[in-house]
């Protein structure tokens, strides 16, 4: 699932979920309180790393009071938004919105508000990187959502486990494996031939920033699924050759099984979001720092995997003062803040030149520092991939599990038609 993100905290179980997740449904009105406060709530789901940040905004608004509504996952909450949106009532003043979901909610684009009309003045678009603006953004020009973090991606790996297979460690010797997704594949089988060990974690884990990185997804800009003559089938023959050379340790992403993975060093690399790091470290356990490492070479140059949007839905009573917060939270200085709290990477083109951000260092990787190597991952995104409708359903429920099922034995050619045709009823 492309949309489950994690900070520096480990996700919350199952019982804390579905608790956070009813109170997420519960009834949406707000307005003034008793003692004439303006009452805001805000709907996040994992990890956003607000809960200072809202006492700091009550402290410096003393009229206002501000409710958090917070789901452990990114599925029950987005299931919330859409049902409340299709219902008319019950949403919270200011909704995140992750970008597996954004398709979906820029199709619903006239039931939030133009933040460009509602939102502080003083709010600038060059506030963000261009394409995280222009992911948000209506064919008519409308802007719906301000961009809290992105996923810039670079590779992890496990020094130790490269060292044993006769592979260079350090981070620039590295940098000569994952140039492209080729060397990538091609150090796979290296080191699979040297070790008999598993390269990567899932096949899905790699197909999807493949596909990200291309140039079309699932739909063109039209609206029109192109999946048969875009670079899919290019990227699928790719990745299921590699499963079928044993690199993939065929562990689906966010199972106890992939969790347990990390702790038996399963699997020697892993595309590597920002957000991705604690993961690592929540999963790999104190055993294992500063064996693992990561490096600013990715294949293929880049991408973004992750990020979300704050937005204000019509159906508000106080949507000039939910634009308000939403613009306050997703300023530079505070979106630093919620990086040093749960990890979280800044979209705001300050927050990425910023030496507070520029100089975080992560311990567990080493002392490398994460902050100024994100950043310039970050900066080495030149557009968003358009997404259209239902792409969000494509790539988890279709091509996921057909990549799975690859793992499990079935043809990659006969998968491959179950994907086409899967893609082509939920386009319908």
């Amino acid at each position: 699932m492309r949309y489950r993100r994690a900070g520096l905290a480990k996700v919350l179980a199952c019982t804390a979920v579905l608790a956070a997740a009813a109170t997420a449904c519960g009834s949406g009105g707000s307005g003034t309180s008793s003692d004439g406060k303006v009452e805001l709530t805000i709907a996040t789901f994992n990890e956003f790393g607000y809960e200072e940040l809202l006492k700091e905004y009550e402290a410096a608004n003393p009229n206002v009071k501000v409710t958090q509504r917070k789901t452990g996952q990114g599925a029950p909450h987005h299931q919330n938004l859409f049902t409340k949106l299709g219902a008319g009532s019950g949403l919270a003043d200011v909704e995140a919105v992750e970008e597996g979901f954004l398709s979906q909610v820029m199709a619903k684009s006239g039931q939030f508000e133009d933040l460009k009309e509602i939102g502080p003045k003083d709010v600038r678009e060059d506030r963000w990187l261009q394409w995280k603006v222009d992911a948000v953004t209506t064919k008519d020009g409308k802007l719906i959502g301000y961009g809290t973090d992105i996923g810039p991606l670079a590779m992890c790996y496990r020094k130790d486990l490269f060292e044993a297979a006769g592979l260079p460690s350090d981070p620039e010797g590295v940098k000569a494996l994952f140039a492209t997704w080729d060397s990538y594949f091609e150090a796979g089988d290296r080191y699979v031939a040297a070790t008999k060990k598993p390269w990567f974690d899932s096949a899905a884990q790699i197909f999807n920033p493949m596909h990200n990185q291309a140039k079309t997804g699932y739909f063109d800009r039209d609206d029109k699924l192109v999946i048969e003559t875009n670079d899919d089938k290019k990227i699928w023959d790719q990745v299921t050759a590699a499963v079928a050379g044993g690199q993939s340790a065929k562990l689906a992403a966010w199972s106890p099984e992939w969790e347990t993975g990390f702790k038996e060093s399963a699997f020697a690399t892993k595309t590597c979001p920002s957000w991705m790091l604690g993961v690592i470290e929540g999963n790999a356990g104190p055993e294992h720092k500063g064996k693992w490492a990561v490096t600013a070479a990715f294949p293929g140059g880049g991408g973004n995997w992750g990020g979300s949007y704050l937005t204000v839905p019509k159906q508000g009573k106080n949507k000039a003062e939910a634009a308000k917060l939403a613009a306050w939270l997703t300023a530079p200085e505070q979106q630093i803040k919620a990086f040093k709290a749960k990890g979280t990477f800044p979209s705001q083109t300050e927050a990425l030149i910023s030496p507070e951000l520029l100089n975080q260092t992560s311990e567990y990787f080493g002392g490398e520092k994460v902050g100024m190597l994100f950043a310039e991952q970050a900066n080495k995104v030149a557009a968003a991939q358009y997404k259209g409708p239902k792409d969000g359903e494509i790539q988890d429920n279709i091509v996921s599990p057909a990549l799975l099922s690859v793992e499990q034995g079935t043809s990659p050619e006969d998968a491959w038609k179950q994907v086409v045709e899967g893609a082509k009823k939920a386009a319908k």
